[in-house]
């Protein structure tokens, strides 16, 4: 989910700022929920700032590298396995309980591996052409 516009939350504040007027309405009259305006003025009164908060820390790895290595090993022992299969098999191997998002993120980011599927044709190595009429 994008952030809401700079315009937009310099909207909200300039609307608050004006008075006579609730956040609760705020919220209501700009489409937005009540927390956002609430935290949007709070965050405007102690930095001065609109923008949305930049993070700073990644959330940590899920696996160790000896984990990843293990969750490669059971790709490669299957490659056609499910993200479910996968999930079950590492949980097995490791007594590790992640979910099949968290897996495919391991699976992409850390071992940039995927689970595109190639059509019968990219596996004969050769595409057929049609040569009749369309």
């Amino acid at each position: 989910m994008q952030p809401y516009s700079l315009d937009l939350r310099q909207k909200i504040v300039d609307a608050y700022n004006k008075g006579d007027i609730s956040q609760r309405k705020l919220a209501k009259n700009f489409g937005v929920a009540l927390s956002f305006v609430s935290k949007l003025l709070v965050q405007h009164r102690r930095t001065g700032t609109l923008g949305p908060k930049i993070r700073t820390e990644q959330t940590p790895i899920k696996l160790s590298p000896e984990q990843l290595e293990v969750l490669r090993q059971l790709v490669e022992e299957q490659p056609d396995a499910t993200l479910a299969e996968l999930q079950e098999r590492l949980r097995q191997k490791t007594d590790m309980s992640l979910g099949t998002s968290t897996i495919d993120r391991m699976l992409r980011l850390h071992l940039n591996l995927t689970f595109k599927k190639k059509s019968p044709s990219d596996i004969e190595g050769n595409r057929s052409s049609s040569t009749g009429p369309i």
